[in-house]
């Protein structure tokens, strides 16, 4: 055999694996997103800005009134302008809402199949323990970016119903176009699915220590919650900065102008790390786990 016969050897094998990999990821993604429980999820998450617009519509009775601010305070600029329900509702839903149903999706990404006894059929696939957790964390992520722009979508689309649109005045007071806003209400969106990257990883960790979709599920959650009282606590505040969840409203700041950028990049900043370091050990725990089920 020549050395241009043995060079060319390893192309179809790369192209075997590249494809193995490429239908595993499609089939985790349509698996995730045609499931009962994620469609229940996203609608759920796509009716609260609604029940808050029409809450406000109903308090407020359509007149305009209130200042600018950050946080809940975006409720007040919702009579002035309905793109202000997409801030207010990603402020609403991003500390509780999201990210339960993204501890619901990643909790069930590994223990989900191992209880369903179909986790052992898909390592029979020759694709591999790490690009089959690649693709399952992929997966988790996809659903971060959807879900988020599911809140995102439908509070655009209940605030122009609602509420008239226009210029946006910002955080510092200055005024910008109606397109400048949207970008900003769509970069809005990137930032927050960036910001449950690395809880998903967490997720996907807790994953694949148990057998019990349910058990993750719910230990996942309760971490969440765990972490979230702890970020309230003032005798703790020096262990803060590193809590996941401590940035995630950081996303206000690109509604100033100029845009701050020191705790947006504290925020995915941290979001790396913990991506890191769990994504690591979801690995080192998947890849030396005994599948007996």
């Amino acid at each position: 055999m020549s050395q241009a016969e043995l060079t060319a050897l390893p192309a179809p094998r790369a192209a075997r694996r590249a494809l193995w990999t490429f239908g595993i990821l499609r089939s985790e993604l349509v698996t995730t997103l045609r499931r009962g429980r994620t469609l229940a999820l996203l609608g759920v998450l796509a009716a609260v800005p609604v029940l808050i617009g029409i809450a406000v519509r109903i308090e407020t009775g359509g007149g305009g009134r209130g200042g600018p601010g950050g946080g809940p305070a975006f409720l007040s600029q919702v009579t002035n302008n309905g793109l202000f329900l997409v801030f207010a509702a990603l402020s609403a839903t991003l500390p509780v809402f999201l990210p339960m149903a993204v501890g619901v999706i990643a909790g069930d990404s590994v223990a989900g199949e191992a209880s369903g006894g179909t986790l052992r059929y898909l390592l029979v696939a020759p694709a591999g323990r790490t690009r089959l957790l690649l693709a399952k964390y992929a997966s988790v992520l996809v659903f971060c970016l959807v879900a988020t722009v599911v809140v995102a979508v439908s509070a655009l689309a209940a605030g122009a119903l609602l509420f008239p649109v226009g210029e946006v005045t910002t955080i510092s007071g200055t005024r910008i176009g109606f397109g400048e806003g949207l970008l900003r209400a769509g970069l809005i969106a990137v930032v927050v699915a960036l910001s449950l990257t690395g809880f998903a990883a967490l997720g996907l960790f807790v994953s694949t220590l148990t057998n019990s979709g349910i058990a993750a599920m719910a230990a996942t959650v309760g971490v969440l919650i765990t972490v979230q009282i702890l970020d309230t606590m003032p005798q703790l505040d020096g262990i803060h900065p590193y809590l996941f969840p401590h940035y995630w409203l950081s996303f206000t700041d690109l509604l100033r102008d100029p845009v701050y950028w020191d705790e947006l990049v504290r925020n995915l900043g941290l979001q790396v790390v913990y991506a890191g370091v769990f994504g690591s050990a979801a690995w080192a725990r998947f890849t030396t786990k005994d599948i007996t089920v």
